[in-house]
């Protein structure tokens, strides 16, 4: 079967091509650059930790390394500590890395993976779909006709894509502004991000009484200023005064030596793309979506986005396509990212303008730094991975389930587990192959080598119910997860979304939620958005 085409070798673009890898499928990436990436370190990604395990699975790599996971985060207004909050060593938290570093990763990967073959010079042209698949043609010193199973269009703001599908890519322009600069400095908050709203010294030129610092690796910061709307110039002269005046204000005394790395205005839109699919043809990453206000980040979704995708591609190149199966990735990821950007239009007029938040928050200052350290630090509204609890993949009518602390189409907690080899490994660790994972919580067997308790009670029964299941499946077992209790089971998708929490041993309900998430029991139409074919 011919390859998966990816357009685009950014983060998103090669993130999917390494994912469907994973899954032994082959791509090709059409990359209409020399195949590097221009290092900007003032261009970063504030990665939530499951999107930071993703990109370290798929790259071998630890972030850590490359970047800062945040030990801390600090809200201040005028000279008071609103909150602060510390993470504990072991506890999941933000990892803020610049986006080159995270090209560089993935695009290493990719070369070191036969199943991915990068084109480099190769800018997209046309693009042809017939019933059996999908033709692209390139221009540029090694055009050429390139012929695939399905298309992906990660390319980005301007995408080709997008544009060559005649796909409307409405919303709003220049909904926030910031002036941004990467220095290396010392801050008073190692390792820790600081959001601080009405600093108390007096400033001068276009900018807005907010400030965010991020730690970078190597006594690096990046920190943005919100602008206030217009177009008002940036010069030099004024980044560097408010530079040395923020410094100086954050260290009560005369401004620190400091190393200017790189400067830039970063300009926030808010853009939703009517379809994702067009017949073999999808969108992902900002050629889908733009969003960014209030701490909320795009490429976090984009990640999401190739993540959701390349199960969906993976099954329909090994199992044959499922229409329903393939049209969930619209259903599912245009409505969480329609659903934060939603949130974030009706938080702004408060948070930016002064007025009418109180459906949302009591108007209270405290109420509003609360709401923006929720968009930063990926909880609330604004910033916790979105749930598919209205996927059209969910299951209908199963008598045997139960809640659990995971809400149903929600992100599973990284627990330990034991593997079918009898290894503990964690649970991220098995997401991303293209399999079901099927959590049994077992209390004790994590005390006892696996062969005294893997033909014990319940343990036969499920091995044979997830044999019988309709897509390939792997048994795991667990002493604990969070609310379910012991000899519960749960059915995970390969993108480590819950689909269900079972009490005991079920086969027929086991089956049945199985089978609605490949698509297998979702009727024509249900879920789908209009015109997506």
């Amino acid at each position: 079967m011919d390859p998966v085409i990816i357009v685009g070798a950014g983060p998103v673009g090669l993130t999917l091509a390494l994912a469907l890898a994973r899954q032994e499928v082959p791509t090709v990436v059409l990359d209409e650059g020399p195949g590097k990436e221009e290092p900007r370190p003032a261009r970063t990604a504030v990665l939530r930790p499951d999107t930071a395990a993703l990109l370290e699975r798929l790259t071998g790599t630890a972030l850590d390394h490359h970047g800062v996971r945040w030990t801390g985060w600090r809200s201040m207004r005028r000279r008071q500590v609103v909150s602060e909050i510390a993470f504990a060593p072991d506890e999941p938290a933000p990892v803020h890395i610049a986006q080159h570093v995270i090209s560089g990763l993935l695009r290493a990967a990719a070369t070191d993976q036969p199943l991915v073959e990068i084109a480099a010079d190769s800018r997209l042209d046309s693009i042809e779909q017939e019933p059996s698949g999908v033709t692209a043609h390139t221009r540029g010193p090694n055009g050429t006709y390139w012929r695939g199973s399905y298309l992906a269009g990660c390319d980005g703001t301007r995408s080709t894509v997008r544009k060559l599908q005649d796909i409307r890519f409405p919303g709003r322009t220049a909904v926030e502004r910031h002036a941004v600069a990467a220095l290396r400095t010392e801050l008073p908050w190692k390792d820790q991000a600081l959001l601080h709203r009405m600093p108390p010294w007096r400033s001068s030129g276009p900018f807005a009484g907010e400030v965010t610092a991020r730690p970078l690796p190597d006594g690096a910061w990046r920190l943005d200023w919100l602008l206030p709307p217009g177009k008002d110039l940036v010069t030099p002269e004024l980044l560097v005064a408010r530079i040395r005046e923020t410094l100086a204000g954050w260290t009560d005394g005369a401004t620190p030596a400091y190393d200017l790395l790189d400067t830039g205005v970063h300009t926030v839109h808010h853009r939703l793309a009517r379809r994702w699919r067009d017949g073999r043809v999808f969108l992902a990453g900002d050629a889908a979506h733009l969003l960014g206000a209030l701490g909320t980040q795009g490429l976090d979704e984009g990640l999401r986005d190739a993540d959701n995708l390349a199960w969906k591609l993976a099954s329909a190149w090994h199992h044959g396509p499922h229409e329903a199966l393939l049209d969930s990735y619209q259903a599912e990821r245009r409505a969480v990212v329609a659903a934060r950007l939603r949130a974030t239009d009706q938080a702004l007029p408060g948070l930016r303008g002064g007025g009418g938040l109180r459906h949302i928050v009591p108007g209270t200052a405290r109420g509003h730094d609360a709401l923006l350290t929720d968009g930063h630090l990926g909880r609330g509204a604004l910033g916790a991975p979105g749930a598919y609890t209205a996927s059209p993949l969910a299951p209908r009518h199963l008598q045997g389930e139960i809640p659990v602390d995971t809400p149903r189409g929600a992100p599973v907690t990284d627990v330990q587990v034991t593997a079918e080899d009898g290894s503990f490994v964690r649970l991220r660790d098995r997401l991303g192959r293209g399999t079901l994972l099927v959590l049994l919580i077992a209390p004790g067997t994590g005390v006892w080598d696996r062969k005294h308790w893997v033909s014990a009670g319940v343990m036969p029964r499920l091995a044979a119910a997830v044999t019988a299941l309709p897509h390939p499946a792997e048994l795991l077992v667990a002493e604990s997860y969070p609310g379910a209790p012991a000899h519960s089971v749960l059915l995970v998708r390969p993108d480590g979304h819950l689909v269900t929490a079972l009490t005991g041993v079920r086969p027929a309900d086991l089956y049945a939620a199985a089978e609605a998430t490949v698509g297998g029991a979702v009727e024509e139409g249900v879920g789908v958005e209009a015109g997506v074919r």
